[in-house]
């Protein structure tokens, strides 16, 4: 089980101004929270620290020359963690998740095209050691995507 950080209002506040926008500055956080400057880079380096959150930059795959995505079910004969494992550490892949019900593991992998979604599907994620099964459900269109959902 993953350690839970204890997070306080401040910080879980500091959160949501970063998921609202990643690029505003520290010192219109502090402003918005009640924090200096320093105290608020302060309090991000700890969440960043701790893995509570990381800030990125999120581009439209199609943007960048990513033709293709496809959320992949999977199962598995026997322990799913090396399947997860091996699955984490394929570039194309972006998401790994246990889940319980219809199929052991869920992905999302991000392609340049329908070849190469067919070569990761194909050649390297069915030929691992204890994949049974794969479903593809490739995306047509993204309709919503958001990284907002706060810390409840």
């Amino acid at each position: 089980m993953v350690p839970v950080a204890t997070i306080d209002s401040v910080s879980k506040a500091i959160i949501e101004q970063l998921q609202e926008d990643g690029r505003r500055t520290y010192a219109a956080i502090g402003k918005a929270v009640g924090l200096s400057e320093a105290a608020v880079r302060q309090r991000v380096q700890k969440l960043l620290d701790q893995g509570v959150m990381q800030i990125v930059a999120v581009t439209d795959p199609l943007t960048v020359g990513f033709r293709r995505q496809a959320m992949v079910g999977i199962n598995v004969e026997g322990d799913i963690d090396p399947v997860a494992d091996a699955l984490a550490a394929m570039d194309a892949v972006e998401y790994v998740v246990v889940t319980a019900g219809s199929f052991d593991l869920l992905i999302e992998i991000v392609c340049e095209d329908d070849d190469h979604l067919l070569e990761m599907i194909n050649k390297r994620i069915r030929t691992l050691p204890g994949v049974r099964s794969t479903e593809s459900f490739v995306y047509l269109k993204l309709r919503k995507q958001t990284y907002t959902w706060g810390t409840r």
